[in-house]
């Protein structure tokens, strides 16, 4: 197996270089893979979004056309549904309901539907490796989580303190309009200092705060029977947050990391099998 990944790895940078001296190919085809085109253009396109070398482009492309040839094989799709679901469990592993992930989901994404698109891959990703690894990937055990959680406590750190200015209504669009101007607060609009510890906070709570940056608001959430905003003063100090707050996550990262491993082993397997031609 190993002289077969090596040869493919001589061809494929001969296949490269051979392929760019050709200044005739026909309509700017560079190669095919299994039927498929890449062109020059799409060889030309990757290198500059991804600041890499033709090899390393090719490289990619030909994963992309192999990924996308078993998604089609396996007919695997995921509609609104599917990609509606993901975002609720995604939400719960957080420890936050649904409407306040949004919310906050929004304010990194002006534009939602290129969320929900990146949602849509990695549906189809987790479909397609159900459909291909039929049990081979090992699921994370407390052990596996616990190791992880360990050796990766800096991605799990956040601010003990947060200095906030809460402002509180039973009228939402009130509070919206208080939030869009601070400096004119309405009489059914309540407002006062507070100072947060991330340790007494709930999850739900701690992710609001730690994904909101310094001088702007939280998303409206909903706390003892009023609609709520948080606006952050200044974060201070430094703690890790506990092992059982971020479990969800950490089970979610590991599983990700293997199946992406499993993914990239396989295509590496059907390299070797692809059909690849240059055009003349």
């Amino acid at each position: 197996m190993k002289e077969g990944i090596i040869m493919y790895k001589l061809f494929l940078s001969l296949l490269i270089s051979s392929s760019i001296a050709f200044a005739g190919l026909v309509n700017g085809l560079a190669l095919t893979v299994n039927d498929d085109p890449i062109t020059i253009y799409d060889i030309e396109t990757t290198m500059s979004q991804n600041n890499i070398s033709k090899n390393e482009a090719v490289s990619l492309l030909v994963d992309k056309i192999l990924y996308e040839q078993l998604v089609k094989e396996n007919n695997i799709t995921a509609d609104i549904f599917d990609v509606n679901d993901y975002i609720e469990k995604l939400a719960a592993t957080n420890g936050m309901d649904l409407y306040s992930f949004k919310s906050i989901i929004k304010q990194k994404y002006p534009d939602y539907s290129i969320f929900e698109n990146e949602a849509k891959t990695v549906v189809v990703r987790q479909k397609l490796i159900q459909k291909i690894v039929k049990g081979q990937l090992a699921i994370a055990s407390q052990e596996d989580m616990e190791t992880y959680y360990e050796k990766n406590k800096n991605q799990f750190a956040t601010a003990s303190t947060y200095e906030v200015v809460r402002y509180s209504s039973k009228n939402k669009a009130a509070l919206i309009a208080t939030m869009k101007n601070p400096l004119v607060v309405p009489n059914d609009v309540q407002r006062e200092s507070n100072t947060l510890e991330t340790n007494n906070l709930n999850p739900q709570m701690q992710y609001l705060l730690n994904a909101t940056t310094t001088n702007s608001f939280t998303p409206v959430f909903t706390a003892d029977k009023m609609f709520n905003a948080l606006f952050i003063l200044k974060k201070e100090g430094e703690t890790t947050l506990e092992f059982d707050s971020v479990k969800s996550k950490i089970f979610n990262d590991i599983m990700s990391i293997r199946e992406k491993k499993y993914l990239k082993d396989y295509f590496e397997k059907q390299k070797l099998t692809a059909d690849i031609k240059i055009v003349r």
